[in-house]
């Protein structure tokens, strides 16, 4: 974390850091055009570190709007079956980010791959993946989320962490 707050310290950014180990940057820029953005820290990155990295920046007010999303429908709760399974409490709420907003085959894919423990909502350019009971159990652990997602860049963030990052931006 410390390189890539050097790396986005090197693009002149300002009031530059990092937030927990997974590629959270908090940086202030005076540029308005954000895919044009997205773009620079990009190819920086690439030739900083060796490989690519795909970038979404999202404003403080987009994070706020991001994790005060509610679903419009309630998600029925996860019953796992099997001798000596009992009805699962646990769930969770990941956020799919895409650099735009999902088309429709893109949207079609993640329907498709709904289940009675992955459920997907759409807003903007995220995509909210409400999971009953572990995201280790879901089919669309690891492989089966990139096989939904196939060439579409994107990055995960679980809501808490988005939470957490909008609460350190309001600090």
């Amino acid at each position: 974390m410390d390189r890539l707050r050097e790396c986005f310290e090197e693009l002149g950014f300002e009031n530059v850091t990092t937030f927990i180990a997974s590629g959270n940057v908090i940086f202030s820029a005076s540029a308005r055009d954000v895919v044009a953005l997205e773009r620079k820290i990009e190819r920086h990155l690439a030739r900083s570190l060796g490989y690519d990295v795909a970038t979404f920046i999202r404003s403080p007010a987009e994070l706020k709007a991001t994790a005060a999303f509610e679903p419009s429908e309630p998600v029925a709760p996860f019953e796992p079956s099997g001798p000596g399974q009992g009805a699962e409490s646990a769930s969770s709420l990941y956020v799919v980010f895409l650099a735009a907003p999902a088309d429709d085959d893109l949207r079609s894919r993640f329907v498709a791959s709904e289940s009675e423990m992955d459920h997907f909502s759409f807003s903007g350019r995220e995509i909210y993946w409400h999971i009953q009971g572990k995201l280790t159990d879901s089919p669309l652990f690891g492989a089966g989320l990139q096989k939904v997602t196939g060439d579409v860049p994107t990055t995960m963030r679980n809501m808490t962490t988005v939470r957490r990052l909008v609460a350190k931006l309001g600090a």
